[in-house]
């Protein structure tokens, strides 16, 4: 969205008191767009169903009211999508109470991405903090972005994981993005906006408002093709997350734990209710494998060339397929008899087999296990 004046209007729609998301899609569906409404009368907006006092802060609402997020947007890498705009991500926009204004700094081209969510405790345990840390660093190893809510725990070690080899991630934040939340991620938070993206739908102002956190989980899940619930207790906030991405029709994920630990009992309550026990990351990619465009992933700067480093050319890495094709027969095989035979590592591997697997070269045997299915 480049129209300046389009822009304040978009903002000052949305920083008029009492007018949320539920009143904005009314009046989008029957006035198009942000300008039309703020221009409306009365009787025009009475027509779109929102109450008496939503109008009267409408009709109140000036221009003026924009100018700290107009302000931020002249700032590098600062971005403001409408639901309205082309690149607004898809999935997102699929959700019935998907967020008119997005606030994004960083590379907003990633919110297309295709992405897993992995959320959890802001108190894990130190198992709990691993398997964070590591399922994002697989999942972004083999080009998915990993999306969390930059909280202390969980969160904050999916966001390190995906970071740690290169990959990318996106933090929904329940703030204005002038201000990091907690502050003791504020490093990390830097980190996200220079290699991934920080995302808001909050003014910038907005301060870490209790309510505002359970929306923010909308979006989570609604960014993600699935949910992976790390460690939760009963009544945690990730549990929240969960119950979106299932009335969003997004696939939800648990790790088990020891019945003895009271931060398993949610993982535990996920799976009673349907949720995917989840061991390894390829529990997880099983299941993705067919609701991800293999197109998004292969324009990514997957990491298989053979020396494990840098990029490869298309010609090159069908050239690497065939010839762990060729390795594979047409037995089951595990990775490690693969990265013996290849000599790649585990991550290249790893990325190779998730594409060929979506080629439907391949298939899973689950554990690591990999069986060719066609020539």
């Amino acid at each position: 969205m480049n129209d300046t004046k389009s822009m304040q209007a978009w903002i000052s729609l949305w920083r008029a008191p009492g007018v949320g998301c539920q009143a904005i899609h009314k009046l989008l569906k029957h006035l198009g767009d942000a300008e039309t409404i703020l221009n409306a009368s009365q009787a025009t907006l009475q027509k779109t169903g929102i109450s008496n006092r939503q109008i009267q802060a409408i009709l109140s609402q000036t221009l003026d009211a924009a100018k700290p997020d107009m302000l931020w947007l002249e700032h590098e890498n600062h971005h403001l999508l409408t639901i309205n705009d082309e690149e607004y991500p898809s999935h997102l926009r699929e959700i019935s109470s998907a967020p008119p204004l997005l606030y994004v700094n960083g590379k907003i081209e990633l919110l297309s991405d295709p992405q897993i969510a992995i959320v959890g405790s802001r108190t894990p345990t130190q198992s709990g903090n691993n398997n964070a840390f590591e399922f994002a660093r697989h999942f972004a190893s083999v080009g998915l972005c990993v999306t969390s809510g930059l909280a202390l725990g969980i969160d904050g070690q999916a966001h390190h994981g995906a970071l740690a080899d290169d990959g990318v991630t996106i933090a929904v934040t329940a703030t204005g993005l002038d201000r990091v939340y907690p502050a003791k991620n504020r490093a990390l938070a830097h980190q996200i906006a220079e290699r991934g993206a920080l995302i808001s739908e909050n003014p910038i102002g907005t301060l870490p408002r209790a309510q505002n956190f359970p929306r923010r989980n909308r979006i989570i899940s609604g960014l993600s093709i699935g949910t992976l619930v790390v460690e939760a207790a009963q009544r945690s906030g990730s549990l929240i997350t969960a119950d979106y991405a299932n009335e969003q029709g997004r696939m939800v994920f648990a790790i088990p734990g020891s019945i003895h630990n009271p931060l398993a009992r949610g993982c535990h309550k996920l799976i009673r209710q349907g949720a995917k026990l989840v061991e390894t990351a390829n529990d997880v990619m099983e299941d993705l494998a067919s609701q991800i465009d293999i197109n998004l992933l292969d324009q990514k700067d997957l990491k298989v060339p053979a020396n494990g480093s840098g990029k490869t050319s298309e010609t090159e890495r069908n050239a690497e397929n065939d010839r762990l094709l060729e390795v594979m027969g047409y037995d089951p095989v595990s990775i490690d008899y693969l990265v013996i035979q290849t000599g790649l590592t585990p991550a290249a591997l790893s990325s190779m087999l998730l594409l060929m697997e979506l080629q439907g070269l391949i298939a899973s045997n689950g554990r690591g296990s990999y069986t060719r299915i066609r020539e």
